[in-house]
């Protein structure tokens, strides 16, 4: 069921197994999984929030660090002329790994749902000279909040749907180190970083909300699917729960 409390539209119906991506241990891993353009499953996800006007649409991509998110929420956005995405990073900015709520609220999804321009600086930028802002224009169709926790449970009244992106774990953590710089200072900060996301992450369960859950690591996937067009997804996970 969506946010808007439609009921949710089903998927291909011809399940792939794939056996082969490993999650976290504790979340539930989404396969089987099944080929689906990503422009249907985007207009899918806008149906469900068809009621919603005067206001983009806000739409969260969640994940583990290294996971696929920001790819994922490029590629959405290149389907939705105008599309704004603002950075859970950018917000948290040298405040503590998970501790940016409060800021993200008053920030970025307050002034949206009040149809206002966001151009906002968050505290830390002030203090450290961080120059420019996070900005997001009026007239802008759909705000993508993408990041770790971007789809937490304290945020979950401020957004109208959110998607998981599911990872294998090993994988993640390769490519992230890699992305990083691949140094021992890399590997030691994204252990540093791990201590806090693991934990976060097993007490919040953003997965258990999720409108749609997406392949992060669809190369492990053993699934014939168009890397140009598609994405591998599930439904939700909730009937899993």
């Amino acid at each position: 069921m969506s946010r808007s409390g439609r009921a949710s539209k089903p998927w291909s119906t011809d399940p792939y197994s794939g056996a082969v991506i490993t999650p976290y241990e504790g979340e539930p891993s989404a396969q089987p999984w099944r080929a689906q353009r990503l422009d249907t499953v985007v207009t899918d996800l806008l149906a469900d929030c068809a009621g919603i006007t005067g206001r983009p649409v806000v739409l969260a991509v969640d994940g583990r660090q290294g996971g696929g998110k920001s790819t994922l929420a490029d590629r959405i956005a290149a389907t939705v002329p105008g599309t704004a995405i603002v950075h859970t990073d950018d917000v948290a900015w040298w405040e503590s790994f998970f501790g940016w709520e409060h800021l993200m609220t008053a920030g970025i999804l307050a002034p949206l749902h009040a149809a206002r321009t966001v151009a906002y600086r968050p505290p830390a930028w002030d203090v450290r000279g961080r120059e420019g802002a996070i900005d997001v224009p009026i007239g802008a169709p759909l705000v993508i909040i993408e990041g770790v926790g971007a789809s937490r449970s304290g945020l979950v009244p401020h957004l109208d749907a959110a998607v998981w992106v599911q990872s294998d774990y090993a994988e993640a953590t390769r490519r992230g180190i890699e992305r990083d710089g691949g140094t021992n200072e890399d590997a030691a900060f994204w252990r540093e970083w791990a201590a806090e996301e693991n934990p976060f992450l097993a007490a919040d369960r953003p997965w258990e909300r999720a409108d749609v859950v997406v392949c992060g690591t669809p190369e492990l996937a053993d699934v014939v699917w168009d890397p140009v067009h598609d994405v591998l997804v599930r439904r939700s996970l909730r009937a899993a729960q």
